[in-house]
């Protein structure tokens, strides 16, 4: 659906040196993973997953080991990517069904379980610049088909719907879907032989999608992969049963079969890309919308060591991700940078560089700020002081409300159930196992004092006592 704010044509920003640089506009393959933890990759400290294809992709690419997502769920990262904006600003603050806490002491607020049509997406902005859209895979922005890809700005939605996680019937006998692998249960997504996996058809019609373009296009690439239930290829599993460390915390089979599956898609985007001609001319974006999920069972799903907790929780294993951005012609590329960056950075970054220019009415609304200095030089520090989480939800991992602020090194975390706070110093504590409320009083204040005024200016719905 195309957004009555956009102008057209949206060709060019005030200063494109990098898209310049290029005879046609770039193209941008934005890869997205559910759940990756931060040290899931190789390149990124694991010992125990093997990713040698992302790794070296990572050579091409501007690594950011401060990357975060908006929020420590799904779908509210995704809008934030979509749109550009804080999750507390569009009131999508958790995911699309969400949790039900019925006896909890607070009540959650009526939070927005769809992306309002009224929001400019991404792939908006890129099909009004002449780009052909595309997504495939997860988008997860509302229940109604109204609210799938192709009413938000895509030409082509492969995969695209409702659900968070792939379909599953496991029932003895049964004909239905049977998760990562077909038959799916996708009414985007016709089923492939039995036994075919999710993700590597998911990168099958990614490939096929771009041998056929002939002009600028805008991929999402929404894997599925490493999202719950744990489903993988026996050939895998198998190999990393052989590699089990006890003394490794990250030791299930299954989830590091995931990843490899991951590991594999990403090779075979890097290189059809290649084939094509089109990789020096394509920025390509890796991240996650969460922190990894460490699970409740016997045995865990994944390990974010040496960071704090995973998935749903405030602290660093819930929200700090795997980011990089490979430039147009690689610039920068191998470079590591400790920037604080968002996932509300992806749309004015990946606008800048492909000099698609953002109507100012849109524009003032967004959140995040271009990171292109950053991936041409690898070395600049961004203006920005400071980077926001609201989470007024509880969670199945065992986190209350929440809201955060990080400023520099200073971490404040206000849990919302309780009325406290806890501060962290990331630079000398990145587990976060000292709270410092106590030492540091003038931090604690004019933190607070910057998160709650944050949140005013976001209009941020709080829980309420029951």
């Amino acid at each position: 659906m195309m957004n009555h704010k956009l102008a057209l044509p949206l060709l060019s920003l005030l200063t494109v040196p990098a898209a310049a640089k290029t005879a046609t506009p770039p193209n941008v393959v934005l890869i997205l993973i559910d759940d990756m933890g931060w040290t899931d990759l190789g390149v990124y400290g694991s010992k125990f997953y093997q990713t040698p294809q992302i790794d070296a992709f990572a050579k091409d690419a501007v690594r950011f080991t401060n990357g975060y997502a908006a929020c420590t769920v799904s779908s509210p990262t995704r809008a934030s990517i979509l749109t550009g904006k804080y999750p507390a600003k569009l009131h999508l603050t958790d995911w699309i069904e969400g949790w039900k806490f019925p006896q909890s002491k607070l009540k959650v607020p009526e939070w927005t379980m769809y992306l309002p049509h009224e929001e400019t997406t991404i792939a908006e902005i890129f099909k009004s610049a002449g780009y052909t859209t595309a997504h495939i895979g997860k988008f997860h922005q509302g229940e109604d088909e109204k609210y799938w890809p192709e009413h938000h700005g895509f030409d082509i939605n492969i995969g695209g719907w409702s659900k968070g996680a792939p379909n599953l019937n496991r029932a003895k006998n049964a004909d239905g879907p049977d998760g990562y692998f077909s038959p799916y249960g996708n009414p985007r997504l016709k089923d492939g032989p039995k036994g075919e996996h999710l993700t590597e058809r998911l990168t099958e019609e990614a490939c096929g999608f771009i041998e056929k373009q002939t002009k600028p296009f805008f991929l999402n690439l929404w894997f599925y992969n490493v999202h719950t239930p744990l489903m993988a290829k026996q050939d895998k599993i198998d190999k990393y049963e052989a590699l089990i460390d006890p003394a490794n915390p990250q030791r299930n089979p299954v989830y590091a079969a995931m990843v490899e599956h991951v590991d594999d898609a990403v090779g075979k985007i890097v290189q059809k890309l290649k084939e094509t001609g089109l990789y020096d001319n394509t920025i390509i974006v890796f991240t996650s919308d969460n922190g990894g999920l460490i699970g409740k069972g016997e045995r865990k799903i994944t390990n974010n060591a040496p960071l704090r907790k995973g998935k749903g929780h405030m602290y660093e294993g819930g929200v700090r991700v795997p980011f990089m951005i490979k430039n147009l012609n690689q610039q920068a590329g191998g470079t590591v940078s400790d920037t604080p960056v968002m996932s509300i950075d992806l749309l004015p970054t990946l606008a800048d560089i492909s000099g698609v220019k953002i109507d100012r009415s849109v524009a003032k609304e967004i959140d995040g700020i271009s990171l292109r200095k950053v991936l041409t030089s690898g070395k600049n520090k961004l203006k920005r002081t400071s980077l926001y989480w609201h989470y007024p939800h509880y969670h199945s991992e065992g986190a209350t409300p929440y809201s955060a602020v990080r400023n520099g090194d200073w971490k404040l975390i206000h849990i919302i159930e309780t009325d406290s706070y806890e501060l962290y110093n990331l630079k000398d504590d990145i587990g976060e196992q000292r709270n410092l409320i106590d030492e540091n009083p003038k931090v604690k204040v004019r933190l607070q004092k910057e998160l709650e005024n944050w949140k005013l200016r976001m209009n941020a719905q709080m829980p309420t006592v029951r």
